[in-house]
């Protein structure tokens, strides 16, 4: 704690206010890394002229991806495994750039005139809790163990698929 304190410009005491421990410190900065992977990922997501079908992908390619591949990451993330852990200015930044890209998505959606009623936020609300739904359920291995093996990335797709074409429906 003293060599980020030093490195920082501050004091331990404020590193301790800030982030509670030398655990909190730690997982602030693994959460800050979940949610850079997804900004990074939208960031790099292939966009067609179909923004619907480009969020469906984006939510397999970029959310499933960061729970197959960094099942811990997204644990500590979305799960919040620590209890009280304190949000630092960075990993809020690093939320905040996550859910900008995220919108950004779903107002490609919007523009295409396929939200009818829903708004740009409550559409990428609702995006979001079925990604962490059928994350939790995949990482659980309970709801999604009961399909057939390898078949849960159809699942996603279908469950994706179901949600946005629904924002299309008057």
């Amino acid at each position: 704690m003293r060599a980020v304190a030093e490195k920082a410009g501050t004091s331990t005491r404020a590193i301790y206010s800030l982030f509670g421990s030398k655990e909190g410190l730690l997982v602030d900065a693994l959460a800050q890394d979940a949610y850079t992977f997804l900004a990074d990922g939208m960031d790099n997501a292939v966009e067609t002229d179909d923004p619907a079908a480009d969020l469906i992908e984006m939510g397999i390619s970029v959310y499933r991806r960061l729970v197959l591949e960094h099942p811990a990451l997204y644990r500590i993330a979305f799960q919040r495994i620590v209890p009280d852990i304190r949000a630092g200015n960075e990993l809020t930044e690093a939320r905040e750039r996550s859910l900008s890209r995220l919108l950004a998505k779903v107002q490609r959606v919007a523009d295409a005139g396929q939200l009818r009623s829903t708004s740009v936020r409550d559409a990428a609300v609702a995006f979001n809790a079925m990604c962490e739904g059928l994350a939790n359920s995949e990482l659980r291995g309970t709801t999604l163990s009961i399909l057939p093996r390898d078949e849960e990335e159809r699942a996603w797709r279908d469950s994706l698929t179901a949600l946005v074409r629904g924002f299309d429906v008057s």
